[in-house]
């Protein structure tokens, strides 16, 4: 970041680049993953009154965090088992921290950690309770392989609101296409591309 010309909001409200964009020799830097968050927060139409718990303090945890923030989220809780980096997360966005995200009842579950993810130790585990499903209205796994987690499937089965992350990288796909290319692609192939990514 400090070797660049600019630096775009995206990126400099979670201090994190993982964008660059050359514009006739001025490098701007962006944060796609924050974007697209932020953008499938307002386009699922998610109500910022409910409680919501992140789970995961990590650079896409400090993204998510940030994007519910802005997006006008009051209630949130961070569950971080380092804690150090989540009391400082929570400090900064103004958030709550506690070590697990067991035992307070949330609308909106967010997994930002590997938990889930294809190829890792815990692919077959939960990343929230079933408890915890049951009482949530909206599940949101960022995990893009496999697009539905043990997580995503068990929420679908007990008839949730889901966000997978297929969705994250088909937007930021679409946000960085638009930034090199100077073209936006509608809303058509956006969709496609997102279920693409879901069937994979």
């Amino acid at each position: 970041m400090p070797f660049l010309d600019a630096i775009d909001p995206s990126a400099k409200v979670i201090d994190s680049v993982n964008t660059i964009v050359n514009d006739g020799g001025q490098l701007t830097g962006f944060n796609t993953d924050y974007i697209a968050v932020k953008s499938l927060i307002a386009s699922h139409q998610l109500d910022t009154s409910a409680r919501v718990m992140i789970r995961g303090s990590g650079g896409m945890g400090k993204a998510v965090i940030a994007a519910f923030r802005d997006a006008g989220f009051r209630d949130v809780i961070i569950a971080a088992r380092n804690h150090e980096s989540g009391t400082a997360l929570a400090r900064q966005y103004g958030f709550q921290w506690q070590p697990q995200p067991e035992g307070i009842r949330s609308d909106i579950l967010v997994n930002v950690t590997p938990v889930g993810m294809a190829g890792g130790k815990e692919s077959e585990a939960l990343s929230f309770s079933e408890a915890m499903v049951a009482h949530a209205s909206v599940v949101f796994d960022v995990v893009a392989l496999p697009a539905e987690t043990p997580v995503i499937l068990l929420a679908q089965r007990s008839g949730k609101k889901t966000i997978s992350g297929a969705e994250v990288i088909a937007l930021q796909a679409v946000e960085q296409f638009a930034m090199y290319t100077g073209v936006r692609p509608d809303a058509g192939l956006i969709a496609e591309a997102s279920a693409f990514g879901r069937a994979g």
